[in-house]
């Protein structure tokens, strides 16, 4: 018979959890342990009232280091994990595909990795990489070309130099070329099957006429693709100055130094880095259709706007986060979407450039409120143009901006990669540093004074795809619609 606690009180026998609980609270009175009433508690300080350090955020700042080739190399040490982290911006890009043959840069990047090297077939290279258990990765932006790498800090030789192979000499093997370009029809293919990404594109193509910048692969700019376009690309874009490279984790810098070098220091040297291009000259304006027989449309519209390097891009930017960019408070969100219910989803998009940059808008709609919805858009930023500001909605953009900039020093790769892509960018060397003070200082009145400045209906490039028989008739101030059929 299991024995239990007891205790009498009354003539009754208590016994369980609540009589342990009773004991203990008598041997604690008896023992004085609980606090006398000359030891009261130290007077409630309000939370608002409590006073400590001001809070100082401060940037870790990477190390330049030009190696002898012309590569530059941005370096920050991190011990926390045996690991160690590559990232690579080469200045190259789709904008510079050749006339006719769009979508080069795009093979190019994805052959290198893939189309094996000079000294490894593509097989052996998979295979080293499966051993190592990892694997870099290339992509090929508008302006950019960008390689990622991660990997064990015991694999740095055997990684650095299947990199350096995939990197400095691609075989472009024709077998993976065929391979790639069956890929890449086959994606064409299905981009009519997707309306907003079909949209999006014809929307840039319509953004940059007569410039690279506005050009797309096409399955017939991919029959004039040959695996020596392939190799003159790489020889064109391809070499130590014009590429930067940001190194971090469980490495010394003198070990970094050594290894990039070891690697890539006798590489071709004697050329210097390409320069940024210049700005696009022009752009249309006005309403264009994509005729698609679809229950939804897809609007989008903009224009040109400031540059990073402008010192108006910090107003703007708070602007666009007003505007449509800061989500369920934006007012295109909260118009469009919460209270006219017309749209799954809306809002805005700044793409600011070293020397240029583009404001636009986006609605995912049904057909019958597609220009209901693209009316209320513009009302919203007619709105902005005249210069009426909410209460609160400047600080609210503001704050949101600042607490969403820490989050991105959260890791020292971010750091070093930032300050790589801030010299590619050619912007000022302190921008990190001065951004949160620029946002912090940006006024309601400099808010007026861009919008006013930047947002014109007048410039607006305005796209519509959907089912355009059912659109309804234009505002006569837009003028007719030009009807368009994407080049796939």
């Amino acid at each position: 018979m299991k024995s239990k606690s007891r205790f009498i009180r009354h003539g009754r026998i208590l016994s369980g959890p609540l009589t342990c609980l009773i004991i203990a609270l008598v041997i604690i009175a008896c023992c004085g342990i609980f606090p006398s009433s000359s030891m009261s508690a130290q007077p409630f300080t309000p939370p608002d009232k409590i006073k400590y350090p001001g809070l100082e955020f401060r940037i870790q700042q990477a190390e330049r280091i030009e190696l002898e080739n012309g590569m530059i190399l941005f370096f920050l040490e991190d011990r926390e994990l045996p690991l160690v982290s590559l990232s690579a911006l080469v200045r190259t890009g789709s904008m510079y595909d050749p006339q006719g043959k769009e979508g080069l840069a795009e093979l190019t990047a994805y052959l290198i990795r893939t189309g094996g090297t000079e000294k490894y077939s593509s097989d052996e290279v998979d295979e080293r990489l499966d051993a190592l258990s990892a694997s870099p990765s290339l992509s090929m932006a508008l302006d950019s070309a960008s390689v990622t790498f991660s990997f064990l800090k015991n694999d740095l030789d055997p990684c650095l130099e299947i990199l350096s192979q995939i990197v400095r000499a691609p075989a472009f093997e024709e077998k993976k070329l065929q391979l790639a370009l069956a890929l890449k029809n086959e994606e064409l293919r299905r981009i009519g099957d997707d309306p907003q990404k079909l949209a999006f594109r014809e929307f840039n193509r319509l953004l940059y006429p007569d410039d690279p910048r506005g050009r797309y692969m096409t399955s017939g700019s991919l029959k004039n693709i040959h695996r020596d376009d392939l190799m003159v690309f790489h020889r064109a874009y391809f070499f130590p100055s014009n590429m930067m490279i940001a190194v971090t984790g469980d490495i010394s810098k003198e070990e970094a130094v050594k290894k990039i070098t070891q690697y890539f220091g006798d590489w071709e040297r004697n050329r210097r880095a390409l320069n940024l291009p210049p700005p696009p000259k022009k752009t249309n304006r006005g309403v264009f259709y994509i005729n698609k027989d679809l229950p939804q449309s897809t609007v989008v519209s903009g224009e040109f706007t400031v540059s990073k390097n402008d010192p108006d891009y910090y107003a703007f930017s708070v602007l666009d986060f007003m505007i449509g960019s800061g989500g369920f408070r934006s007012r295109i969100f909260s118009a469009v979407r919460n209270h006219e219910g017309l749209a799954y989803s809306a809002g805005s998009f700044y793409r600011a450039r070293s020397n240029y940059g583009i404001f636009g808008t986006y609605a995912f709609t049904k057909t019958e409120s597609t220009l209901q919805s693209l009316n209320l858009i513009n009302d919203i930023l007619r709105n902005a143009a005249s210069g009426a500001i909410q209460l609160g909605e400047l600080e609210w953009a503001k704050k949101s901006m600042l607490n969403s900039f820490i989050f991105s020093f959260e890791q020292p790769h971010k750091i070093a990669t930032q300050q790589m892509v801030i010299e590619y960018e050619k912007l000022p060397n302190d921008y990190l540093i001065s951004y949160r003070k620029n946002i912090e200082t940006v006024s309601a009145e400099d808010i007026k004074r861009v919008a006013a400045a930047y947002l014109s209906e007048k410039r607006r490039l305005m796209l519509l795809l959907g089912n355009t028989e059912q659109f309804g008739k234009l505002p006569e101030e837009w003028g007719q619609p030009s009807l368009i059929t994407p080049n796939l």
